[in-house]
């Protein structure tokens, strides 16, 4: 022949055939990997820890050890090193041993209660003031120094009684005109040195910080911070009743053992109960009501230690205590206080709570008496205003009594309230503390009860929202259903309050959604619009209308239903602040995405999503972070995906271009819109067989001329780089041979832009894995790709290879001859007389061609320069440091030949041998790998069309590394 012939001719089938795995019968009742393993636990007794058993696990399967177990011999080197420990540490033990216990004590009663320190930062945030406040600071008098240790006990008594003497003397410093962040901070601060003065053992000092907290309950000179003044106090009486009870405590341990969980008085020892009594001796030494009180009541928890009754036996004791204090605000709190010790020690005593609260109704009274009323005159505050600060406080000691209680016990509640009058803000901690199941069955006379009530002092319309709470939570019996609605919405359509009227209107939605038809849904979201429109209060109302959108959204998740909604898009145009209406607009897609099962092609339904997401799209400018755009694009490419118009393909493309016109914007749904349209393309051929008619195929010359000109205008090079591969491939299996040449082109031309570095995940990383990635996958469609009548033979290859022979390449990377390799395997892949595959209905070069000797003679020209180029580029490896990379690429390039290449061809086969040696020659080369190559080759020289295989196995020597 005239040529050197260089790669090997190849039968693919009967290759297929002797690469199948072989087949073997298999047995289903036999062992298989994937049955559940049935694990026997063996307990075998430890001679070296005590009492200490190990578990090992053995499969029925097989009775292997587990390794970690055999390594570690059965013992645990955390439990060697704790035994093994100075005893010192079995204090840290007890400590948390101590810290589980107090645990416990919080947890008698259960997770469904709620604490109070989940309404500690609501009271706060809901009473605050603008007026100048003071605080009395407790200043301590030289006297108050620790003594010596050398003075005698008759000194330290005398000097104790000093103390207790000035204290009520008073050495204190009254601080004025405070604003109330500098009144909070100093109660923080007396918090501090509480803890300073009890760490640096001055406990007569703590307890005076303590009384002189405690006195400031007394004080409603600032009445409308009162409640928020009472949860600052109350943090710093709990702390001393925290340090008290742990002091008392630590002296019970003997032999570092400390007290079981439910110690009994009996095993507590004397020094312990002594101390323990002389702080309750202290305290009621106190002079005034209100600090002896609260003192004691923060260590109320202390008795356990003196006596089994002791806590029963002084909760009513406290509760008649606070008979006696005048001012009906202060008492009530005193009551919550209360109640909030009695729930932490001794939850199960209930009558002492339901004591407490039917004194607080006989007292009830003195709330409208003159002496109230006079001092509302002085500070300037209104009935109503003043009624709301006592909401906390019987809010918590409602719930006390309500939690676990009897239905008669809450019945009794709603007599007592009918008695008072139905008072208003009792009715209310009513609702807000019992369960809603209670509520919700018996709502009908509830609203009856609060028709009755008395007006004046409470708006009735926050008990309708009270109860509207709860009856989102449980549902009212189904024939009152209508009637609670009516009753309700005639009292919050008559609010004139816009802010009075919204907070009502969100509760009482969820109500309507949840048991109503869209008509009563249309309804109130009407009478929303219509209320908050005038003067623009929508602007001051976002929150609760995004509520009102969430609860729509949930209960009616069917689309078609829910846009024929009248009202709801109306609803929608009054989010008009840009961040909340794109907030919105992302619940209302959420809820599409999860929700929807079928793709839909309703008018109704994509105008409204298609103008959703047009406002999400709209919002993208140069600020937005890159998470956003992501979450966005999410989003509007979930709905792109749920639209489908079944067979009728031109409107789906039509679709897809206004799409197109609306989120040019966002890449990646630019991405989703070319994947779509392509995979139109496709489900076109399918439909049609592949035997495209003149009318699909215009259509798909137009899918692909949609996504010919939608991939320039995305940024990132390596999404076009696979797009266009992408749309060539999609554009070649629908016979549209030139637009897949444009494609193909358009990719090769792109090549030399491609960056050195490109950020992935925002990161910085070479681009060369990712090129080499796609240039691979380039390579095995220009297999099947015909070549053009007006262009030279393998014109999109040549071209490929000019680029990547111009490209500049990192100095340290062998990706441009690993790229030369893989070249190799395609022109390999082009000499032979069947290609390996085909694309359906279009003529590869095999075919055009037909083994033509012109065409053949010009792929191995092409080899011969490929060959060259590599062989060149591992000259340039000599050098020292280079010679690992030398090695590896000469065993590569072997490793192709011997795949591709006929090795009956002198050169080729010296050329083998050549590179064998070189990939040894330094000593850089894996022994083992070697090994297997060549067992390999004298394999493959055992069948017939292999033989010359048996010599060139015998010209390729094994070099020890040495």
């Amino acid at each position: 022949s005239c040529f050197l012939r260089h790669a090997r001719s190849r039968n693919y089938v009967s290759e297929s055939e002797v690469c199948k795995l072989e087949s073997v019968p298999l047995d289903f009742g036999d062992y298989h990997p994937l049955k559940p393993i049935t694990v026997t636990e063996s307990k075998t007794k430890k001679m070296n820890r005590k009492g200490s058993t190990s578990s090992t696990s053995s499969s029925s399967s097989s009775s292997v050890m587990d390794p970690l177990s055999s390594v570690l011999d059965g013992t645990d080197p955390l439990s060697l090193f704790a035994a093994a420990a100075d005893p010192v540490t079995t204090t840290a033990t007890m400590d948390s041993t101590r810290k589980k216990r107090d645990k416990d004590d919080s947890s008698a009663v259960g997770s469904d209660f709620e604490p109070w320190s989940s309404k500690r930062a609501e009271i706060l945030a809901r009473y605050t003031t603008t007026e100048k406040l003071s605080i009395n600071l407790y200043m301590g008098s030289e006297k108050g120094k620790a003594t010596t240790a050398g003075s005698a006990v008759s000194e330290k008594v005398r000097t104790r009684l000093e103390e207790l003497d000035d204290l009520e003397e008073g050495s204190q410093k009254e601080l004025l005109n405070l604003t109330q962040q500098d009144y909070m901070n100093r109660i923080e601060e007396l918090n501090q040195s509480l803890k300073d003065a009890w760490s640096s053992d001055q406990k007569v000092k703590a307890l005076k910080i303590v009384i002189q907290c405690s006195k400031l309950l007394s004080d409603t000179t600032v009445i409308q911070f009162y409640p928020s003044k009472f949860v600052l106090i109350t943090d710093i009486l709990d702390t001393f009743g925290k340090l008290v009870y742990e002091r008392i405590l630590s002296m019970c341990v003997d032999n570092r053992v400390s007290l079981p969980d439910n110690f009994s008085p009996e095993i507590v020892n004397d020094t312990a109960k002594e101390t323990c009594l002389n702080w309750f001796f202290k305290i009621a030494s106190i002079r005034e009501l209100i600090p002896r009180f609260y003192v004691e009541a923060a260590i109320l928890k202390c008795n356990k230690f003196l006596s089994k009754t002791g806590i029963s036996e002084c909760l009513p004791r406290l509760t008649s205590m606070i008979r006696g204090i005048g001012d009906p605000l202060v008492a009530v709190y005193a009551r919550a206080y209360l109640c909030r010790v009695g729930m932490e020690v001794a939850p199960q005593l209930k009558e002492s709570l339901n004591k407490n609260f039917f004194d607080f109704l006989l007292t009830f009274k003195q709330i409208h008496g003159d002496t109230v009323q006079n001092q509302l005159v002085v500070q300037h505050v209104e009935i109503p205003l003043y009624l709301t600060l006592y909401s906390p406080a019987i809010d918590w000691i409602l719930q006390c009594i309500a939690y676990h209680a009897p239905e008669v016990l809450l019945t009794e509640m709603m007599e007592r309230c009918k008695k008072l009058g139905n008072n208003a803000l009792l009715l209310n901690s009513v609702m807000s503390a019992f369960r809603a199941e209670f509520i919700a069955a018996r709502s009908m006379d509830f609203i009856g009860m609060i028709k009755e009530c008395d007006e004046s002092g409470f708006p009735k319309h926050l008990l309708f929202r009270s109860l509207g709470l709860n009856l989102a939570l449980a549902d009212p019996p189904e024939n009152d259903r209508l009637q609670i609605l009516n009753e309700a919405w005639k009292v919050i359509t008559k609010l004139k309050n816009p802010q009075d009227y919204i907070n009502c209107a969100e509760v009482w939605v969820e109500y309507t959604c949840r048991h109503f038809t869209k008509r009563e849904v249309n309804t109130v979201l009407a009478d929303v619009i219509k209320h908050m429109t005038p003067d623009r209060a929508f602007e001051d109302a976002y929150p609760q209308l995004q509520s009102i959108i969430q609860k729509v959204i949930t209960y009616i998740y069917d689309f078609s239903l829910l846009f024929s909604v009248e009202k709801f898009l109306p609803f929608l145009d009054m989010f008009q602040k840009e961040s909340v209406r794109v907030e919105v607009c992302k619940c209302i897609m959420e809820s599409f995405i999860k929700h929807q099962q079928e793709s839909t092609k309703d008018p109704v339904i994509l105008n409204a999503l298609l103008h959703i997401c047009k406002t999400m799209h709209d919002s993208v400018n140069a600020l937005t972070l890159e998470d956003e755009k992501r979450m966005l694009a999410a989003l509007i490419n979930g709905f792109i995906k749920m639209v489908s118009f079944g067979r009728d393909f031109e409107q789906q493309l039509s679709f897809y271009v206004e799409a197109r016109s609306m989120f040019c914007n966002l890449e990646p749904v630019l991405v989703q819109l070319i994947h779509s349209v392509n995979q139109l393309a496709m489900e076109t051929r399918k439909v049609m067989k592949g035997n495209h008619s003149r009318k699909t195929a215009a259509f798909v010359r137009a899918c692909v001329a949609f996504c010919f000109i939608t991939i320039p205008s995305l940024s990132s090079i390596f999404t076009r780089l696979n797009l266009y591969l992408h749309s060539g491939q999609v554009a070649l299996a629908n016979q549209c041979l030139s637009q897949a040449d444009a494609f193909f082109k358009a990719a090769v031309s792109l090549v030399p832009e491609v960056p050195k570095m490109i950020s992935v995940d925002g990161k910085m990383r070479p681009s060369d894995a990712f090129l080499l990635e796609f240039l691979c996958n380039f390579f095995s469609t220009l297999l099947v790709v015909p070549d053009h009548p007006e262009q030279g033979v393998l014109f999109l290859v040549r071209g490929l290879l000019n680029v990547i022979q111009d490209y500049t390449w990192e100095d340290n990377s062998d990706d441009k001859v690993r790229i030369y390799t893989n070249v190799l395997h395609l022109l390999s892949a082009m000499t032979q007389e069947t290609y390996i595959y085909h694309v359906d209905k279009v003529d590869s070069n095999d075919t055009l061609y037909g083994g033509d000797l012109k065409f053949l003679a010009e792929i191995n020209k092409l080899c011969e320069t490929v060959i060259a180029q590599i062989l060149d580029h591992l000259k340039t490896l000599g050098k020292e440091e280079t010679l690992k990379r030398q090695s590896q690429l000469a065993l590569y390039f072997f490793n192709t030949i011997l795949a591709h290449g006929d090795l009956r061809n002198n050169k080729l086969n010296q050329l083998s041998v050549n590179l064998w040696n070189l990939a040894q020659k330094h000593g850089f080369a894996d022994t083992k790998t070697m090994v297997k190559t060549l067992e390999h080759i004298k394999r493959q020289s055992k069948q017939p069309e292999m033989s010359h295989f048996t010599d060139l196995a015998l010209r390729l020597p094994l070099q020890s590394r040495t």
